[in-house]
């Protein structure tokens, strides 16, 4: 670990900020919709009378099987997610008109109930035009094809409108209403000009039953909304699949890796509208930024939770990235952190998918919806889940003061979206206390160590400088350092080391101390300071200036008091906050250290799903230190088998383009790839499949690792499954998929020309380039076991 900087900077210093504004109260949800928990200020949302953020993430029921709805939701919970946000998508339901389903997997009213079991808010975004990446937007061809003024007060448009909301509101409104989940209904989406359509729609939904205290709309590209009747909420993506296959890193997404107190994304949406930049400026005819309502707090509901694959351009947004940009938002002063996706999954059907055929810019998988997403299709959690699940804890403990803190800016700012040199960092505080956010990471274009870092947060009370000796700030760190920072009666001055949550006595350990739970940054010593007259007991030193410096090899705890007051600190080194769960909420919150997925079950005690014996560790305050859980497997152990393949037929030469349309490159068709792709069948182990294919002990995955264009996989000779290449392996579920004790699996493979214009991710596009003539190739195929398990004894 590196000694502190004694490279000579300026001091890098924020003076704190009072809000502009009064404290006020908007009528929506105050005196229209009131509702028994959520309510909306112009600062912050309160949820039971408490200023609080919530955490929002997109999952969509009609892209899963109903029997996985449960184990994601599940770790969205465990992840941080305090609300569910799902698209009702029109042409999952009702493909034919008149003949509307909501069974099955499409079975909306059974979603908002598992929500509601399970402790998760729902938002539903009920459109009528949704995008999503859906064939019309949503729209089922029925309607796109009707002779009307799609997304207007056209009256005949607005009947068919009335006609589908009624029938989703004979569905839901019983769930919506002052004590329902349902906290926020979206209208719309992406619409940037009807103000009075979305007033009109929110009669209509009024009208079908439908109710919350929340009415949203998306913001981002300058939308001109109805004041008042929707609360804007804003996106933010580091990267994404609507600039042209060749451009470089576009300004609209480099600018989310900076601080900044600008919510609009003239880039969302922008290949739709046709605006879509190329690289180096904006699309002609930018719309002027939109700010937030003076109503209402900033708010999001599309921080990049990954992103989805084009086949013209395939971006590969890894979990720094993901975690970089919504830590900025939360530094920016976000009331509402909410993520697109959270949850990947599949279309329900072919022909679903946004393509060229109906019209967009863009052709994309027919079954795919990954996304890259913190959760991914199969289930599996990328690096990205835990970067937000520490972000998220940090919100739980910490909210209630952070909502009423405003954000400030540094007195010396970034030159631009050029400037790698200038740190970048914000102050958010209530004037006595507050955090300081620092995001230095950015991907593309990597920034190098920030030499000689040292902080001055001016307060009301005076100017709080950390650390005592300048430090260097190596690239790749986001951390949440506190200032003046009260908890139990005792105060920690600053910190070089993120708060990830705090830990009350507990019913079982009554005479345990408060813990102040603090996580380490990668290459970074943990510095502490605290008031004169704090004593500190534990492992660590002091110098003669009050700064303590706790042994961080391993977790460790330390005892503080002042007079009356005791507080425990446990600082987790940087390797154990990685796989660091914070789970339950207020005042009994658990902290549990599992590399695989764990969770909270409907009992109450801890679950979750591991590839070899469960290895968890739980924090007891009393004994101040992790203990083993005791748990029992559902099943026997999971197994990970190498699966066999045999090639059946080679594949032909591919032409460099399949067509286009706006300049963008088209998919090849399904024949094409059906007579152009090299072909394999899969060998996988039949008494595997049947041992861990059952939803309440486990499940398989199907991990490929391939290279080439696009990738189909067949079961007993129907395609059940596709994926454009980015260089990322395809991971499946196996029980999603249909795969079954002897099913005939067979893989596609379609080479990738070299001519082809398709933008890649760095890695891949260099192993293209060392590929002489076509790329197709197989690496590996494995057949991965998760066996689930619970808490318990075995006896």
């Amino acid at each position: 670990m590196p000694s502190p900087s004694s490279h000579a900077r300026p001091l890098l210093r924020a003076a704190h900020q009072p809000w502009d504004t009064p404290l006020t109260s908007p009528a929506m949800s105050n005196t229209i919709d009131r509702h028994t928990r959520f309510r909306v200020t112009n600062r912050y949302l309160e949820i039971d009378g408490t200023p609080a953020i919530p955490v929002s993430g997109e999952l969509h029921y009609s892209r899963l099987p109903r029997g996985q709805w449960e184990d994601r939701l599940r770790l969205m919970k465990a992840g941080g997610i305090t609300v569910v946000a799902t698209y009702v998508f029109w042409i999952h339901h009702e493909q034919t008109e008149g003949k509307i389903r909501f069974d099955g997997g499409l079975d909306a009213a059974a979603f908002v109930r598992l929500c509601a079991d399970i402790g998760l808010d729902v938002v539903l975004r009920i459109g009528p035009w949704c995008h999503g990446e859906v064939r019309n937007g949503g729209f089922p061809d029925w309607v796109q094809a009707a002779p009307v003024r799609h997304r207007t007060n056209d009256p005949a448009y607005l009947a068919l409108v009335k006609a589908w909301f009624a029938r989703v509101g004979e569905e839901l409104h019983q769930l919506t209403g002052p004590d329902s989940n349902v906290i926020g209904i979206q209208l719309e989406n992406e619409l940037y000009d009807q103000p009075e359509h979305f007033a009109e729609l929110k009669k209509l939904a009024r009208d079908a039953g439908l109710s919350a205290p929340l009415w949203t709309a998306t913001a981002w590209g300058g939308a001109d909304m109805p004041e008042g009747e929707v609360l804007p909420l804003f996106g933010g993506y580091g990267d994404g699949f609507w600039v042209d296959a060749d451009a470089p890193w576009d300004p609209t997404f480099r600018e989310h890796y900076f601080f900044s107190h600008t919510w609009d994304d003239p880039g969302i949406g922008a290949d739709v509208r046709g605006l879509a930049g190329n690289g180096t400026e904006p699309g002609p005819a930018a719309p002027a930024p939109r700010t937030p309502s003076d109503l209402f707090p900033p708010a999001t509901c599309e921080l990049a939770g990954g992103m989805a694959t084009a086949y013209q351009r395939r971006p590969w947004p890894k979990g720094l990235d993901v975690a970089a940009v919504a830590h900025n938002k939360i530094g920016n002063g976000s009331a509402w952190q909410g993520y697109y996706m959270f949850a990947g999954g599949t279309n329900p059907a072919d022909g679903l998918q946004e393509s060229q055929e109906t019209g967009y810019p863009n052709d994309m998988p027919r079954f795919d919806y990954d996304f890259h997403a913190p959760i991914g299709a199969s289930g599996r959690l990328a690096p990205s889940f835990a970067a937000l699940r520490r972000q998220h804890a940090f919100l739980d403990a910490f909210g209630d003061r952070l909502a009423q803190m405003p954000s400030s800016l540094p007195d010396a700012m970034p030159g631009g979206i050029n400037d790698t040199t200038t740190l970048r960092w914000a102050l958010r505080s209530d004037g006595a206390a507050g955090f300081v956010f620092i995001t230095w990471h950015q991907p593309h274009l990597p920034l190098g160590t920030y030499e000689g870092a040292r902080f001055g947060a001016v307060l009301d009370g005076g100017t709080v400088t950390f650390p005592g000796s300048p430090v260097d700030i190596p690239a790749g760190t986001v951390a949440h350092w506190p200032v003046n920072l009260e908890v139990a009666g005792v105060t920690v001055s600053w910190a070089t080391a993120s708060p990830l949550t705090v830990l009350q006595p507990s019913a079982q350990e009554p005479d345990s101390l408060p813990t102040l739970v603090l996580a380490a940054e990668p290459g970074i010593p943990v510095e502490l300071c605290f008031p004169e007259g704090t004593e500190v007991h534990g492992a660590g030193s002091a110098d003669p200036a009050g700064t303590y410096r706790p042994q961080v090899a391993e977790p460790t705890v330390f005892t503080t008091r002042h007079g009356d007051a005791q507080l425990d600190v446990l600082v987790l080194p940087a390797e154990a906050a990685n796989v660091a769960w914070v789970l339950g909420t207020a005042p009994n919150r658990a902290l549990v250290l599992s590399a695989d997925p764990v969770w909270l079950d409907g009992t109450g005690r801890l679950a979750g799903r591991s590839q070899a014996p469960a290895e968890v560790l739980r924090y007891r305050a009393g004994a101040r230190s992790f203990e083993a859980v005791e748990t029992v497997l559902r099943h026997g152990p999971a197994a990970l088998h190498t699966v066999k393949t045999e090639l059946l037929r080679p594949a032909g030469p591919v032409p460099a383009t399949y067509g286009s349309s706006a300049n963008r490159a088209a998919a090849p068709s399904p024949d094409t790839i059906a007579g152009l792709a090299e072909t394999y069948r899969l060998s996988i182990p039949g008494e595997a499949l049947a041992a861990h294919d059952l939803l309440d002990q486990g499940h398989n995955e199907l991990e490929i690792h391939w290279a080439g264009d696009v990738a189909r996989l067949l079961v007993d000779g129907s395609v059940v499954a596709d994926r454009f290449w980015d260089g990322s392996p395809w991971v499946l579920d196996t029980c999603g998929a249909g795969i079954r004790p002897g099913a005939e699996v067979t893989l596609e493979i379609l080479p990738l020309s070299p001519a082809a214009e398709v933008g890649l991710p760095a890695e891949a596009q260099r192993r293209r380039e060392a590929s002489r003539g076509d790329l197709a190739a197989l690496d590996l195929v494995r057949l991965v076991g998760w066996t689930a398990w619970q808490e318990g004894s075995a006896t």
